[in-house]
């Protein structure tokens, strides 16, 4: 009995000292951190959900959708909280595989962070964002994962807008593409990470990185009530998000899918292009009508994820690059295009405008003999001819007789480089600054550059001029020994500027380099009003509802340096090419008594490969209302592959069959878009 007792005693003891205890810790919470916890709980009670804005749309200079918004249905998971997860949550990635009908192993493929050796699909954004994994799911599918969520946790199906692109690939590279936006990037720009919903995406290329914020919008606030699974009880406090402006561009879609059918004919027509360009200008504002690019790509395969294959192809070299715009990014030798500059470089540095000049079949340049194309002389000519006929020793004749005059080999004081400074008045060998991302420069080649590209090259050509080209000598001996002896002459004088340097200079060779369009922007200059403008694609911001936010303006960048007169006599000159000069062949049977196309030819050596061909024109010769620009790189003489898929858009702007009769026009009055398309409060557009 007694032993029961003590028992009973120990346990009472125990009793007590648990109530106890269990009193001091209730007397903790409740008072001694009664405050911390309340906060807690009501910091767990509610989430403030940031709402994304719906992004606004790019449309034509009509109206007419370039890219567009369509509502679907959107997988998405959450890869922070998966990981915290016994097996990383592999259990949900399983079952989530099953209701969409995907391999699990594609799933976490899609999930996992891009970095240094890590393939396609992956996710480039933020570990903390929430990571699309289907952007097309059914509503079967999708009330699956709702209905079950506690076998779903941590990833959400919801509405959400994708980009569409109801023209496929037409204008891709300028138009761009959405990415979804790092951590990086949200630690270094100011506000973007309290702007940011966790399922926008920005621009990453063209008019939707340049013009991402307007496009992005403002997002929303949800202040909402959960419960310990995270699920929605309530909605205590919304704010709207504003959604994004419409971006009008200057682009006529029909035009712009003119130009690329014309460059893939043009492609197919000579077996060795590997790449062209065509830019449409507005000869008077010098607003961008099209901005073609061959190969091109549809821009759809950024949505949901991009594939290794696919972004491995994207930049490819053998499937000619289709990411990268040839308009603006490449850079070719332009041939006699360039011819209207170097015109111009003579008629200022005192060369008679209407005087007389020999054009023999070669002219010595130095101790070297620089030769008309084929060989073939023309007699005695004036500048208007010359640039009808493309005459090249005329050109040579007056670049030496420049280069002398400046001192030669050694220059005394501070030469003139009349050639090269005009060059840069027509804005060659700097960017046009049109509002497109990762514009190239070009390049004007002088005797500074020389200097400069010699301090940079001296030690490896003084290597070479003693170890030779081994590597070179194994195919062809003779390629390698002419290397070698360039190497010794480089390594000794290569900083020199040479006669033959400034010969080839004046026709638009050797080393120099244009993009098509700079050489659009120039000729819009000569044939406009002498002024140097700086391209635009973009033409107004407006809100959904139509309200006009901006209209953009095309900065005027220069002047000609070249008074009205020659000008006028340049583009008449001109004017003639396709009737009479180069482009006659091109244009045989084109109605020149209803349109008439000035222009120029050009046909650029690039060693190694096959002619770059060019056509750089302008239509109505008499009051130009269009500059088109065409290049085919290896496309072989310019009259032959250049100007021809210039003649077919001008057939299509204006409406003629190939054989001249009259045919349907896309741009039915012949001219650009002359006032912004109205959009009404309802979202539809009309002109």
């Amino acid at each position: 009995m007694g032993l029961m007792r003590g028992r009973l005693v120990v346990v009472q003891v125990l009793v007590v000292s648990m109530l106890a205890l269990l009193a001091v810790r209730l007397w903790q919470v409740q008072v001694v951190r009664g405050t911390e916890y309340v906060e807690a709980a009501t910091e767990t009670r509610t989430r403030d959900v940031v709402v994304p804005a719906v992004r606004g749309q790019i449309l034509d200079s009509t109206g007419r959708p370039l890219v567009r918004n369509r509502t679907t249905l959107v997988v998405s998971v959450d890869r922070t909280r998966l990981n915290r997860m016994a097996g990383n949550g592999q259990e949900v990635i399983q079952r989530l595989a099953g209701v969409l009908g995907r391999r699990p192993s594609e799933l976490r493929e899609r999930i996992r962070a891009c970095g240094p050796g890590v393939a396609r699909p992956c996710w480039p954004g933020s570990p903390y964002q929430p990571i699309p994994i289907d952007v097309d799911v059914t509503t079967r599918e999708a009330l699956q994962i709702l209905e079950r969520q506690e076998e779903f946790p941590g990833v959400t199906a919801e509405v959400q807008a994708v980009r569409e692109y109801p023209r496929k690939g037409a204008g891709a590279q300028a138009l761009g593409y959405l990415q979804p936006i790092t951590q990086e990037e949200l630690d270094r720009r100011d506000g973007l990470r309290a702007a940011f919903s966790g399922v926008d995406l920005v621009g990453r290329d063209g008019l939707e990185s340049v013009y991402d914020v307007p496009l992005r919008g403002t997002p929303g606030m949800r202040r909402v009530q959960v419960d310990r699974l995270g699920k929605v009880i309530g909605v205590e406090r919304h704010v709207s998000p504003i959604p994004g402006d419409t971006l009008i561009t200057s682009i006529d879609a029909r035009v712009q899918t003119l130009a690329e059918k014309a460059l893939a004919e043009a492609m197919k027509g000579a077996p060795k292009a590997d790449g062209a360009a065509a830019v449409v200008l507005d000869a008077r504002t010098s607003r961008v009508i099209a901005l073609a690019s061959a190969p091109t790509y549809d821009p759809a395969v950024w949505s949901g994820g991009i594939s290794e294959a696919e972004y491995q192809r994207l930049l490819s070299g053998k499937t000619g690059k289709p990411l990268v715009s040839r308009a603006i990014k490449g850079e070719f030798a332009p041939g006699s295009t360039f011819k209207v500059s170097s015109v111009s470089a003579m008629v200022r540095d005192g060369y008679p405008l209407h005087g007389k000049y020999d054009c023999p079949g070669s002219f010595m340049v130095g101790d070297r003999p620089f030769n008309n194309f084929r060989g073939i002389g023309l007699g005695v000519l004036d500048l208007h001819t010359a640039l009808v006929k493309s005459c090249d020793t005329i050109f040579y004749r007056a670049a030496y007789e420049q280069w002398l005059r400046d001192g030669g080999l050694n220059p005394k004081g501070r030469p003139k480089e009349p050639m090269a400074n005009m060059a840069r008045a027509y804005g060659f060998g700097r960017p046009t600054g049109i509002d497109l991302p990762g514009e190239s420069p070009g390049r004007i080649p002088d005797r500074a550059w020389k200097k400069a590209l010699w301090a940079v090259t001296k030690e490896d050509n003084c290597k070479r001029a003693k170890t030779g080209y081994p590597e070179v000598a194994k195919s062809s001996p003779s390629r390698a020994a002419f290397l070698k002896r360039l190497a010794y002459e480089n390594c000794l004088e290569g900083f020199q500027w040479r006669p033959g340097d400034a010969a080839n200079f004046s026709i638009g060779q050797g080393d120099v380099l244009v993009t098509p369009l700079q050489l659009a922007a120039a000729y819009a200059a000569l044939v406009g009003d002498g002024k140097l403008r700086s391209p635009r694609v973009g033409w107004a911001l407006v809100r959904p509802d139509g309200t006009k936010v901006k209209e953009i303006k095309v900065p005027v960048v220069g002047k000609l340096p070249i008074t009205k007169e020659e000008r006028a006599y340049i583009k008449g000159a001109l004017s003639e090419v396709a009737s009479d000069g180069t482009a006659a062949g091109a244009f045989s049977g084109f109605p020149m008594d209803k349109v008439k196309i000035g222009g120029k030819t050009g046909t650029a050596e690039v060693y190694g490969k096959a002619d770059t061909s060019w056509f750089a024109s302008f239509a109505p010769a008499d009051k130009p209302r269009f500059v088109i620009v065409a290049m085919v790189s290896q496309g072989g003489m310019g009259g032959q592959t250049a100007a021809p898929a210039v003649r077919k858009i001008y057939e299509g702007i204006y409406g003629f069959k190939p054989d001249g009769k009259p045919s349907t026009s896309v741009l039915p009055e012949g001219r650009p878009a002359r006032a912004l398309p109205v959009i009404a409060k309802d979202g539809t557009v009309s002109r």
